[in-house]
């Protein structure tokens, strides 16, 4: 595989391992990543929750919490560790100015479209900024948008297809609709991008996301024109992952049938593993009486099925009669767990007998 390289920094292993919310992936998994060449990420979605101990305001505590996580991946790696902020997260900006005061190498920034985030980069700042987007249009978007009112181009991009797990930029019919499937938005992102790229004398990485599992999955999607993939249920299922072993399971046990899509107080839809929870969701027997985190900006207690943030608290804790794991298209593909270094080297070897079959 060729490196990825962002700016200064590169990725001799051109995976960028999803940043996967509520404890999912944090300090531990990103470091063991980073640790094998790839670029480990750390999701900030639900650090309010994880350290409660410092504080009952959940945004004061998640936003030590990411100084915490950030500190703790770098003394326990001199990979390449980034951080995974949703636009749609209620403290977006006080968690993207923490993140750059920690000099993160990398902000990952979706669920929305991340218009003003280079507004927060200060004059010493060396954090890289790069965009998640589902489509050409988006990309055009920010790309324009970033340098008009703030002269800065993405140091990268990721286009997430819609076999990506969690929140999804798409809607419900066009979920299955092989004109938004990754294998055709990638060719369409990478022009739209190299075109504004050649136009300002720079490369602009492409990441392509979503349903991405083997080596083979990586070298087909790299000869679309991506530059490196992001693999976020690969990654559950390892033991590096920070997620309790129960949750794993719920990976390993999963059958294709059992992969639901549904509809997330966020305002997306959103991939899951279906569950007795999420049938008591379906039947409105999980209706919060109040909100107890005002964590997203979307989030209408009067109107939302279920408190998103407790329900993927329980799940990362093993409760998963009160909460559900968010996963990719292909989770029920997992059969066993193996350290990210077996993963990572398993993968390296099927893209290379790939790459030796096509010559």
């Amino acid at each position: 595989m060729k490196a990825l390289k962002i700016g200064n920094l590169t990725a001799t292993t051109p995976i960028v391992q999803g940043g996967m919310g509520v404890g999912i992936s944090l300090w531990g998994l990103a470091s063991a990543v980073a640790n094998e060449g790839g670029i480990g990420v750390i999701s900030a979605a639900g650090l309010g929750l994880l350290y409660s101990d410092y504080s009952h305001d959940y945004n004061e505590a998640g936003i030590w919490g990411m100084r915490q996580e950030i500190r703790k991946a770098r003394e326990a790696s001199k990979g390449i560790i980034g951080v995974n902020i949703m636009v749609a997260l209620s403290h977006f900006p006080q968690l993207v100015t923490t993140a750059i005061e920690e000099k993160v190498d990398i902000i990952f920034a979706g669920a929305g479209l991340p218009l003003n985030l280079p507004s927060y980069l200060t004059p010493e700042a060396t954090t890289k900024l790069v965009p998640i987007v589902s489509s050409a249009r988006a990309a055009k978007i920010i790309c324009t948008k970033w340098y008009s009112e703030y002269k800065y181009i993405p140091d990268a991009i990721v286009v997430e297809g819609p076999k990506a797990g969690g929140h999804l930029g798409f809607k419900h019919e066009q979920i299955e609709d092989n004109d938004f499937s990754l294998e055709t938005i990638v060719p369409q992102v990478a022009s739209e991008v190299k075109k504004f790229a050649e136009q300002h004398n720079c490369k602009i990485p492409i990441i392509a996301g979503g349903g991405v599992y083997s080596g083979e999955d990586i070298y087909r999607i790299l000869s679309l024109g991506a530059d490196a993939v992001q693999m976020g249920t690969r990654f559950v299922a390892t033991k590096e992952c920070d997620a309790s072993e129960t949750f794993k399971q719920t990976y390993i046990n999963s059958k294709k049938e059992d992969i639901k899509i549904i509809q997330s107080p966020v305002g997306l839809p959103g991939r899951a593993i279906g569950n007795s929870f999420l049938d008591k969701v379906s039947d409105g027997l999980c209706r919060p009486k109040k909100c107890a985190f005002n964590c997203l900006k979307t989030c209408d207690i009067e109107k939302t099925p279920y408190c998103i943030m407790l329900a993927l608290y329980n799940a990362y804790k093993g409760r998963m009669e009160h909460g559900y794991a968010f996963c990719g298209a292909n989770a029920w593909r997992c059969e066993r767990i193996l350290s990210v270094k077996e993963l990572m080297e398993s993968l390296r070897a099927e893209y290379k007998e790939c790459a030796e079959r096509s010559l």
